[in-house]
């Protein structure tokens, strides 16, 4: 009999896999480690909101029964803390999945998104996956947005336009004059998707997080998630803000039951623990000072970050560098991935953790 193989759709030729920081578990069994520091994911140095594993806890016995469809609760708790209802808002397994959700929703082949450069590179899997076709726009001197370079990028085929700010993998922000000039400069029919995954560990003055534009009905919709400031990382929870109009098409291609049981129970208590959020806040700020501090001594350069994440150079050896901190147990990004090669990016750890990923570089770099 012959055989035959149902060709996939053209559009994956063009897709490229998301590639995440290696797990400890992973890297302890491949060297025989048995102390291995994370610091590659940009997890929370604290640890889960104590509230989310309360309500866990008190979720689990219900386990056999599925998730309410609709997030009811999780959504009336989110439209409550951002004072919005609960129309404008769209629950999902992650800030991923709504990247993905958004492109189902908005994007035809042929459509064009524009995105800064470097940035999170999941913009561009959604994209591609809809035969989107993507405009990357380079961040300026510094990693920092420039307005007018994103709006002469736009075309009549441009649909969506990505801003991460604090940007990953740089740390740098837009500023809000310059998310103004954009709302009042972009032309109707242009959806603006404002990621601000780590807004909580922005502390300018010139920051906003978006959710007050989304607020007057903008055409903006903004992405939060659970797994950085309120470290629920591993149940998967992100939510978007938008105007009623465009969480309606969103919630046209979602699947049902798309955020588990204990997700919804975590997350909804983890948007309540002000405490958790503050003293998370504390520790990455001092955490970014004092990896200042050795970057600096080890004459290191980097970017001012306003995320739990810095982005250091190290130099055409970067990938030897992250190597012999990968055998000596510390875990780190290469930024190859973003077009860098030369840059490692580093989560702020706890003040331990970070003590020892200074002693470690220290010796390495002297070696090197």
């Amino acid at each position: 009999m012959q055989k035959s193989v149902v060709s996939p759709r053209g559009a994956l030729a063009q897709l490229t896999p998301y590639t995440p920081g290696k797990p400890i578990w992973e890297v302890q069994q491949e060297l025989g480690l048995k102390r291995v520091i994370k610091l590659a994911s940009n997890e929370n140095p604290l640890g889960p909101s104590p509230k989310a594993l309360e309500a866990v806890q008190a979720s689990i016995a219900d386990s056999h029964r599925y998730p309410d469809a609709h997030a009811a609760v999780l959504k009336n708790t989110i439209a409550g803390v951002h004072r919005l209802q609960p129309e404008n808002v769209v629950a999902g397994n992650g800030a991923d999945e709504l990247i993905k959700l958004i492109s189902e929703a908005y994007l035809d082949a042929g459509d064009e998104i524009v995105i800064p450069s470097p940035t999170f590179s999941e913009y561009e899997f959604g994209a591609r996956l809809m035969g989107t076709n993507v405009i990357s726009v380079p961040l300026g001197e510094g990693f920092e947005y420039d307005v007018q370079n994103i709006l002469q990028a736009l075309t009549p085929r441009t649909k969506l336009i990505y801003l991460c700010s604090p940007n990953n993998p740089t740390g740098t922000c837009l500023r809000r004059d310059q998310l103004v000039q954009l709302l009042e400069a972009v032309p109707p029919g242009i959806l603006i998707i404002f990621d601000a995954a780590y807004s909580h560990y922005a502390d300018e003055p010139d920051y906003s997080d978006g959710i007050e534009f989304v607020q007057k009905g903008c055409p903006l919709l903004v992405l939060q998630t659970c797994s950085k400031i309120y470290g629920l990382a591993g149940l998967r929870v992100g939510y978007a803000l938008a105007p009623a109009a465009v969480v309606a098409a969103i919630e046209k291609v979602r699947e049902p039951f798309n955020v588990n049981a204990l997700a919804q129970a975590a997350a909804a208590a983890a948007l309540n623990d002000s405490e958790h959020v503050q003293a998370s806040r504390a520790c990455v700020a001092a955490g970014r000072e004092q990896l200042y501090g050795i970057f600096d001594r080890l004459k290191l350069s980097y970017t001012r970050s306003s995320g739990n994440f810095i982005l250091v150079r190290a130099g055409e050896r970067a990938g030897e560098v992250y190597e012999s901190l990968l055998h000596a147990g510390i875990i780190v990004r290469g930024g190859a991935g973003w077009g860098l090669p030369d840059y490692l990016r580093v989560s702020v750890g706890t003040e331990e953790e970070n003590r020892l990923l200074g002693e470690v570089l220290n010796t390495i770099l002297q070696q090197h």
